[in-house]
């Protein structure tokens, strides 16, 4: 019914259609036909919305919650947007991600595995096209954090991955107003690397880090770098620097490679150079060794033929392979090479092994020397003659045991000599003892018994000469022998000397790199 001009009443929502209403305001006719039903819906049951981005319809929020700023942003943000979809208005555009790298701490270090185990602060960006807004409707808010699994994330790992660590889950990231994705958290990595365990424990490892998109190509995703190498290559700032690697740089390039040479993936290569600290193991391991085998040599200046120097050095080796057996699980193993330190050891025990074996040669040159023949003339030649003058050694004569000077021994013949042959000293002994004799035995009995005593003093005579010619022949083995001895010992020495050298250079060098 009209009420007046231009109103009318409004009928009742119903479920089917109604029949058109006419008014006659002013004599003129207006038909309006609707459908009720979906009006009615429209007015009971129907949410809501408002304008979102691009023009698409967005829900409003309702409740307590409507007039919340980061509210409003959050369901303007989310409202149609598809995570599983690369996030660029032009198709062919590749999204551009930018990766950044700082070591935290060196974890370990497994030679024998060939595992390296850090922990590094890895933060990436991106831009994200559909998650851009106005800050003015939204009170200034610039940046906002959300659900990283709400959003499109690039499928870029480290090449190197060879178990997953333990990592702290960040489930935020930040968005921009311009839609600049950052994502920063840090990171357990467990990556193979191949080390070089020769120089232990001097040794300088360089491990690989690579970043590159899993499946997509170039044309979908490119990498570059969030800060220059040289600011990357110098910074340890957060680096836990008190443990037994020392971090000398992070080297970084960008590479793009080809598998089937069509389709091209972009990859970064972060290179981790550490240093490992050798003061640990050279008090442990190269100072026990070093104090060894200066016992070794000063053990030489024992007497040649005393036998507390084979008892000594045998003590030595004995002490060398306990050694060598508390340090064998200290020292890194590998199934392609052994460490410098290693061979160290090995030489140094051989190096015990040879002096062993000189020390026992030169006490069985000294040791009952009365029972062994003379020394040959050229061994006499060769030793105590060209070797002493070749080699400096003082006069042979002075290692030899001082003999008395002389002995005044009778110069008979044998048994059968007569009074005649005999010395003035010794006639004028056999006149007054037969003069003694004569006078209680008579004329013969005084024969018989000087004949006894010549016998029993040709057989002291022969019985001193005996001795002196042992003398003399341990006098001259006894000679051989420390002539040997200080010629082996200086050969041995050298051969140390020369060996420890080398080493300590190699190792100097290799510590100064």
């Amino acid at each position: 019914m009209v009420r007046g001009r231009g109103s009318y009443r409004k009928p009742a929502p119903r479920a089917v259609p109604l029949p058109s209403v006419r008014f006659t305001p002013g004599g003129k006719e207006m038909r309006f036909s609707t459908l009720w039903t979906a009006l009615g819906v429209g007015l009971l049951g129907g949410p809501a919305t408002s304008s979102g981005p691009c023009g698409s319809p967005t829900r409003k929020a309702t409740g307590r919650f409507s007039n919340a700023t980061l509210v409003r942003l959050s369901d303007y943000l989310t409202d149609g947007y598809r995570k599983g979809v690369r996030p660029v208005q032009n198709w062919s555009q590749s999204t551009m991600v930018a990766i950044d790298l700082m070591v935290y701490a060196i974890l370990s270090v497994d030679e024998k595995n060939q595992v390296l185990t850090t922990y590094v602060w890895y933060r990436q960006q991106w831009t994200d096209e559909f998650l851009v807004w106005n800050p003015e409707d939204f009170d200034n808010v610039t940046q906002v954090s959300v659900l990283a699994n709400s959003i499109w994330m690039p499928d870029i790992l480290i090449n190197e991955f060879v178990d997953v660590g333990k990592s702290p889950e960040i489930p935020y990231v930040y968005i921009g107003f311009n839609g600049l994705v950052q994502n920063y958290k840090p990171i357990q990595v467990v990556t193979a690397c191949s080390l070089n365990i020769y120089n232990f424990p001097f040794d300088v490892q360089n491990c690989s880090l690579t970043f590159q998109s899993w499946l997509h190509t170039i044309k979908d995703i490119n990498i570059s770098l969030l800060r220059s190498p040289e600011e990357v290559k110098g910074d340890k700032s957060v680096f836990m620097n008190q443990g037994e690697w020392e971090l000398l740089h992070i080297l970084s390039k960008y590479n793009t490679f080809s598998i089937d040479e069509q389709d091209y993936y972009a990859e970064i290569k972060f290179n981790v150079v550490i240093r490992r600290r050798p003061l640990f193991y050279t008090v442990s391991l190269l100072l026990p060794s070093i104090f060894l085998m200066v016992m070794d040599i000063v053990g030489f200046y024992l007497p040649p033929d005393s036998g507390e120097r084979v008892s000594f050095k045998i003590t030595l080796l004995l002490g060398y392979s306990v050694f060598l057996i508390i340090v064998s699980d200290t020292l890194p193993a590998t199934a392609i090479g052994t460490p410098l330190i290693g061979v160290y050891f090995v030489v140094c025990m051989a190096l015990l092994v040879v002096s062993l074996t000189e020390t026992v040669l030169i006490v069985r040159l000294v040791h009952k020397q009365d029972l062994q023949p003379h020394v040959p003339d050229w061994v006499k030649w060769l030793v105590l003659e060209k070797a002493t003058v070749l080699l400096c050694v003082q006069n042979q004569h002075r290692f030899g045991p001082v003999l008395p000077k002389g002995r005044d021994l009778l110069h008979v013949k044998g048994n059968g000599v007569s009074m005649g042959q005999c010395s003035h000293h010794s006639s004028e002994v056999k006149v007054d003892a037969g003069n003694r004799l004569g006078a209680a035995l008579g004329t013969r009995g005084c024969e018989a018994i000087m004949d006894s005593l010549l016998a029993e003093i040709a057989s002291i005579r022969q019985f001193l000469e005996k001795l002196d010619e042992h003398r003399e022949i341990a006098r001259e083995w006894l000679q051989v022998g420390y002539v040997l001895d200080v010629i082996l010992f200086r050969v041995y020495l050298m051969a140390m000397l020369a060996y420890s050298v080398t080493l300590g250079i190699l190792w100097s060098v290799w510590q100064c790199t």
